[in-house]
């Protein structure tokens, strides 16, 4: 596939732009070669500069549920826009999403909005700590929860893409505040629970961790956590940016029946605008400035045309056949792709909740981070690139999760599977030769 404008693009982003990008996983190093730049996009399709066309699984990394550009969506982005960009002042819009994400998650009683998913888990820490008076926090390796100092320990998403968990620039005295440990062992977290106590302030966690691969929970793993965090006087904090109203409509913690004290959202309730949020227990909430100590701000926060697509996307939401369309979409395929890599004979580990999804390449099944390593990096880099070359947009590392959309349809499910056996039947000699 021919990429000249991509290339040329990409130049002159490297003579302007830290990296040449904006984000390091858009930079493909985990796979090679160069970004593609995109122009346009529709539906279930992006096109590139070079103008070919795509079937998306990125879709803006989790917000476009409804697909790009939606017509609702736009509109609403339109019209709020032509009133004015931004005021600094509260708008009736901002109650109207909170009033939306409040009815959808009951452990929600209030919210404060932020302009993107670090800053709603970052503040949603800071009010854990102020809250409680305690130091500690726990985090699991692999879990990303933004880019805030405290995260970047053992972090996964860009992070582990990039292959710095630990990033320089994080001083010893935040990383003594942060106590990581495996995901989905809690024996590790009794352990730590048993030395620290009462210095711990909370457990943040991605209840789906959807940044080392698509990892779940296993069974009894997010209720353990629930009653641990609840015995010790420590918050539980469910990071909910990515899972938030698309792994379902109470997001991970309806699917599980789990009550966190605190969540931080992003990404869908924006409908693909920036835009974060922390929320939980009233009293909790009302530790926050103006009403409590602890500071959280923001010039750009609830920004009115930000709110304005969200309000429209989580009321189409609100319609139960939206996800019983995602979710039998996404099982579709995911039992297409497993058909596929199984008649091939591929190793393989295939992990779906609601409309996210992962593919790894290994024989043995993925609780945590040293087994989502442990998959084959180098297969997948030449499987994203065979399906590139075959019109399907995949996140370029093995560590993202794909997100599927009520925009794509049965033609392009059988598409993508398609290309999934023509990619891989292409690259049987190869295989064979390890």
């Amino acid at each position: 596939m021919r990429l000249e404008r991509s290339l040329s693009a990409y130049a002159r982003a490297r003579r302007v732009l830290a990296g040449g990008v904006n984000s390091p996983v858009r930079a493909f190093k985990a796979v090679g070669g160069s970004p593609v730049f995109i122009k346009s996009a529709a539906g279930a399709i992006v096109r590139d500069l070079d103008d070919h066309e795509y079937v998306d699984y990125i879709l803006g990394w989790g917000p476009l549920i409804f697909g790009h550009a939606h017509p609702a969506i736009v509109r609403a982005i339109q019209l709020a826009a032509s009133k004015g960009t931004c005021y600094g002042t509260p708008t009736e819009v901002e109650s109207e999403v909170a009033e939306l994400v409040c009815a959808a998650m009951p452990s929600i009683e209030r919210v404060r909005f932020t302009c993107s998913g670090t800053e709603a888990t970052m503040s949603a820490v800071r009010l854990a700590r102020g809250f409680t008076g305690r130091r500690l926090v726990l985090k699991f390796a692999g879990c990303y929860h933004g880019h805030a100092d405290g995260f970047l320990i053992e972090a996964g998403s860009g992070a582990l893409t990039n292959d710095v968990p630990t990033s320089p620039g994080v001083t010893a005295g935040t990383a003594s505040d942060v106590l990581v440990l495996p995901y989905n062992d809690i024996d590790a977290v009794r352990s730590a629970f048993s030395r620290h106590a009462e210095e711990i302030a909370a457990i943040i966690v991605e209840p789906y961790a959807g940044n080392m691969g698509l990892v779940l929970p296993k069974d009894g793993y997010l209720q353990a956590l629930r009653d641990i965090t609840r015995r010790a006087g420590a918050l539980l904090i469910f990071d909910e940016v990515m899972t938030g109203f698309r792994a379902g409509p109470g997001g991970a913690q309806g699917i599980e029946g789990i009550v966190p004290d605190l969540t931080a959202l992003g990404k869908i309730i924006g409908g693909g605008l920036p835009v974060g949020a922390f929320g939980g227990r009233a009293d909790i909430m009302a530790s926050v400035a103006p009403d409590g100590p602890v500071y959280a701000a923001g010039t750009l926060a609830g920004h009115p045309v930000a709110m304005a697509a969200g309000a429209v996307t989580l009321r189409m939401l609100r319609e139960p056949a939206v996800y019983e369309q995602l979710e039998r979409s996404t099982a579709a395929i995911c039992d297409g792709l497993h058909h596929v890599f199984e008649t091939h004979g591929v190793s393989h580990q295939l992990s779906q909740r609601g409309s996210m999804f992962c593919i790894f390449f290994t024989d043995k099944p993925v609780y945590n981070l040293n087994d989502a390593r442990r998959s084959d990096t180098a297969l997948f880099a030449k499987y994203f690139h065979a399906m590139l070359d075959r019109g399907i947009l995949l996140p370029p590392s093995q560590f993202e999760s794909c997100f599927f959309s009520t925009a794509h349809t049965a033609a392009e499910i059988d598409h993508t599977v398609a290309a999934a056996n023509d990619a891989i039947e292409s690259l049987l000699v190869p295989l064979a030769s390890r």
